[in-house]
């Protein structure tokens, strides 16, 4: 960000009600008529405000039939959401927390009039509801599924195979570190059919075992050779077995992944199929799964191959 545009967001942030409204819209996508009754401000100032920020690209609507809904604009420059981000976290003020305690009450009263399914038409995914989350939604489908013997390679503490565990024959988890598997050993004693297991991607020692279903969710941001390791988990598939690998889209925002120890800028869809191809695999599939919509707007690719 240059010196000009940050200048130019700090006088528009200068006036306090702009922070109040930044600060509710973060929270919750409201209308003019919710937020003039939250400040306690007439609607047509309210107005006045949310156009400059809308100007400024800070926020953006949506129409829903007659009303427009505002909300926290997540997609701006990287750069912004770090200034914006830093004042968040310095601010404490009276103000705001009056104005968060008043959203509840304006919430609830939007309910009464229309219906949460209503108010939140076609965003519904951004929005919580009791019960509605997305575990609770992969829980349900994973009921679907019968996966066989699954090897989930770089598997974390557990939570995919705590999923899984209920609706396959049987899961070998794989990670380098010996604290995680032991995270995931604890999380994982109450199934039998799950043993967690400390190696390397790149050479796994698993003698003849072989699998249906190979996973490598976000394990090759991780590997210092990932043909290797993806050359690696085919070997192990059974004829007629599945590899499902699950990682970032190519970027340059090295800067942003580095506290993660991730050890390359994610992969391009054509060296995903390269690598499978290499290691003897038919790619069934290559395709972007979302975007995400803070900055830098990490893209998240998968790849679905299987062995002939």
């Amino acid at each position: 960000m240059d010196l000009a545009t940050a200048s130019s967001v700090l006088r528009l942030l200068a006036d306090p009600t702009r922070v109040r409204l930044l600060a509710l819209l973060e929270r919750e996508e409201l209308t003019v008529a919710e937020l003039a009754a939250v400040l306690h401000l007439a609607q047509p100032r309210v107005s006045t405000h949310l156009a400059k920020l809308k100007e400024a690209e800070l926020v953006r609507d949506r129409r829903a039939g007659v009303s427009a809904y505002y909300r926290a604009n997540a997609e701006t420059d990287e750069h912004l959401q770090v200034l914006l981000r830093s004042l968040r976290e310095n601010i404490d003020d009276a103000l705001l927390r009056e104005d968060a305690a008043r959203l509840p009450g304006v919430l609830a009263e939007r309910a009464r009039e229309e219906g949460w399914a209503d108010t939140v038409a076609g965003d519904m995914e951004r929005h919580y509801s009791p019960g509605r989350t997305w575990e609770t939604l992969a829980r349900s489908l994973l009921q679907l599924l019968e996966t066989g013997d699954v090897l989930d390679i770089a598997s974390g503490d557990g939570i995919t195979a705590e999923l899984l565990a209920p609706h396959a024959h049987s899961i070998v988890c794989v990670d380098s570190s010996e604290r995680v598997t032991e995270a995931a050993a604890q999380r994982l004693k109450s199934f039998g059919n799950v043993e967690v297991l400390k190696g390397d991607m790149h050479a796994l020692e698993l003698g003849d075992r072989r699998f249906d279903l190979v996973l490598m969710l976000h394990a090759l941001t991780y590997a210092e050779h990932p043909a290797q390791a993806v050359a690696e988990a085919a070997r192990v598939l059974r004829s007629g077995g599945r590899l499902l690998a699950v990682t970032l889209g190519k970027h340059d925002h090295r800067a942003v992944v580095e506290p993660f120890d991730h050890r390359n800028l994610g992969f391009s869809a054509d060296e995903l199929t390269g690598f499978a191809k290499k290691a003897g695999l038919e790619s069934m599939s290559c395709t972007r799964l979302s975007r995400e919509r803070k900055a830098p707007h990490f893209e998240v690719i998968s790849l679905l191959a299987r062995k002939p």
